[in-house]
């Protein structure tokens, strides 16, 4: 993909050597609220929502577009999504709990949590939050809470693991015989059939296979597989689905080589062969949903970060930054990829590893970089940090979190404040006999 449409896809751009993001000069954010700092903008966000939703609904206008809460939980962000109609998909009671707060409609969760506790699975009954069950022995639970609070069954789902996953590193492809996520074929007509005899009347099916997939073709097995289940499932026990659930991974590009996931091709492996098989079978009319986190809210957010140590060890340059694996994690956990680049262009280029303040060898941002020469003040950005950004950071050395701005129209707005030391020992009493 051409290097300036691949940039001006994320909203940013250079005008005089100095870098936008969609109108705001990123050094002037940087100097009005301090680094390192999240910076969320409110028109990719909407953007991606809307080219999923126009996808969907060219093919099936029966859909739901549940966005994976777990990829980026800011109240912001739940709020502009909300607006535009969307739904969400959570994976523990503290999600279902921000979504419920923000005044999100309980009918429009969906709770994909795996080795539910019987408090996990008490609460979303209470709240009126559709669960996808992860095992047969959650339903036995599950089916004592509604009994014991006395309220009538919902609707019952299953996730299912087709076999087949896939996935931008192994720890995030969420399908296989040795993955922990689901039930296997074997099982599914024996998870459905005990639901039924318990005396369940609405059913749902969910898979989902893994994250960070741009490669279309990767989900055709999968679902293929899927929809082979969902056909025998349905004939065996003459059941007719309220939804199918597609789950979600669906990727960016990272890298400037990438091309966008193209959702033309994601539409024919996954939302056609869907409506064949509905359209000619006798197995209702069910909601098609997908639970995009990553494809929506990465590409809305940058990490701006200052370079405040320039080191030549003789061996090679680094690029230190006040930004460090407690501020983004996915670089040292998953070896992932982010684009890093200056917030003002010199002439020249040098090869940087650019490194955080974190006392760990692992706490690298980006390795052997390309950047135009840097200076100590200088500013960074970080790209495509939306996504598993902000919700995997941690306060690691007893360094406070960032702040989180949100831009829309040439303006900024302070969405969450940035730690302070105090916050720190907040939560935190000592006992009497150490005072």
């Amino acid at each position: 993909m051409d290097y300036g449409l691949w940039l001006d896809r994320k909203g940013l751009k250079y005008e005089d050597n100095e870098l936008y993001f969609t109108g705001l000069k990123c050094k002037d954010i940087a100097n009005k609220y301090g680094t390192p700092l999240y910076v969320m903008n409110e028109e990719i966000i909407r953007k991606r929502y809307r080219e999923l939703k126009e996808t969907l609904n060219k093919k099936y206008q029966k859909n739901q577009i549940h966005f994976a809460v777990k990829s980026n939980s800011s109240l912001s962000m739940l709020k502009i999504l909300q607006s535009e109609g969307s739904y969400f998909d959570c994976t523990s009671t503290g999600e279902i709990y921000i979504c419920l707060k923000v005044g999100i409609s309980p009918d429009h969760i969906i709770y994909t949590g795996n080795m539910f506790t019987n408090h996990d699975l008490e609460f979303a009954v209470k709240t009126n939050v559709p669960i996808n069950l992860d095992s047969i022995s959650q339903l036995n639970r599950l089916n004592n809470i509604y009994q014991n609070l006395k309220k009538e069954r919902g609707i019952i789902s299953f996730r299912i693991n087709p076999e087949f996953g896939a996935g931008h590193h192994v720890h995030t492809i969420t399908a296989g015989k040795e993955i922990k996520f689901g039930i296997l074929e074997d099982q599914v007509i024996e998870a459905y059939n005990s639901a039924k005899t318990m005396g369940f009347t609405k059913f749902g099916i969910h898979q989902h296979i893994g994250s960070g997939i741009i490669n279309p073709m990767d989900y055709k097995k999968a679902v293929e597989n899927f929809l082979r289940i969902i056909e025998s499932l349905a004939t065996k026990l003459s059941i007719k689905f309220d939804f199918v659930d597609f789950g979600g991974g669906l990727g960016i590009p990272y890298r400037p080589s990438d091309d966008p996931l193209d959702l033309n091709k994601y539409s024919e492996f996954v939302i056609d062969p869907f409506r064949e098989l509905f359209e000619n079978g006798d197995f209702g009319k069910p909601y098609l949903k997908i639970e995009p986190g990553r494809y929506i809210s990465a590409e809305s957010s940058i990490i701006l970060t200052e370079v405040n140590t320039i080191k030549d060890n003789g061996f090679k340059l680094f690029a230190g930054v006040d930004a460090g694996f407690n501020t983004l994690i996915r670089p040292a956990f998953y070896g992932s990829y982010h684009h890093i680049i200056p917030c003002k262009q010199r002439i020249g280029k040098s090869i940087y590893d650019v490194v955080g303040p974190i006392c760990e060898s692992g706490d690298i941002l980006g390795k052997q970089r390309e950047i135009s020469k840097l200076e100590e003040g200088d500013i960074l950005a970080i790209l495509d940090a939306g996504a598993y950004g902000y919700t995997m950071s941690s306060p690691y050395n007893s360094r406070p979190r960032p702040a989180e701005i949100l831009i829309k129209n040439g303006q900024s707005f302070l969405i969450r404040e940035a730690e302070s030391f105090e916050d720190l020992t907040r939560l935190q009493n000592i006992p009497n006999h150490l005072k």
